[in-house]
């Protein structure tokens, strides 16, 4: 499971560098499904309006 770093990084070093990696994409993904879900909800209202409307 461990790995040496053939880089002569610490292994401290290593774990923080995979962290912000993995953080930096977990932030990304947040944003995006957050996005999705803000034009996703402004769709249903337009929606919604435009239906009542014709009735």
């Amino acid at each position: 499971m461990t790995q040496k770093t053939s880089s002569g990084k610490s292994t401290a070093q290593a774990r923080e560098d995979r962290l912000k990696a993995a953080l930096k994409a977990n932030m990304a993904k947040r944003k995006a499904q957050a996005r999705a879900r803000s034009a996703g909800t402004a769709d249903e209202a337009k929606d919604n309006k435009s239906t009542s409307e014709g009735s």
